[in-house]
């Protein structure tokens, strides 16, 4: 299996939306769409993981899908908003790195 760079996944969905999506939606009604999507994936994790039951119309649905969908939503609003997904992840691990160097291992709770 082929793995995708996150600049070849951005340049995958800019494709896709021209070939198959016409344009990108505003970016309000993407941001309306990633709350919805990861609404879907709260409510799996709490079928999955939580004390919640599947109802019968909710079968069948794969977090592994839901994700999907949230994380295609996100490069849609990347896209859109002219922000490279690669940069600000490494300058994101670069804060969390700074900031939460020895935070996580001196917390007790997490022992």
């Amino acid at each position: 299996m082929i793995q995708l760079t996150i600049k070849q996944a951005q340049k995958k969905v800019d494709d896709w939306i021209k070939l198959h999506g016409v344009r990108y939606f505003s970016e309000l009604t993407n941001m309306a769409i990633l709350t919805e999507e990861v609404g879907e994936v709260a409510r799996i994790i709490a079928r999955e993981y939580g004390e919640q039951s599947f109802k019968k119309k909710e079968k069948g649905k794969e977090l592994a899908d839901e994700l999907a969908d949230v994380l295609f939503v996100i490069i849609c609003l990347a896209n859109q908003t002219g922000i490279d997904l690669h940069k600000a992840l490494e300058k994101n691990l670069e804060k969390k790195t700074k900031r939460d160097k020895t935070r996580h291992k001196k917390n007790k709770k997490l022992k």
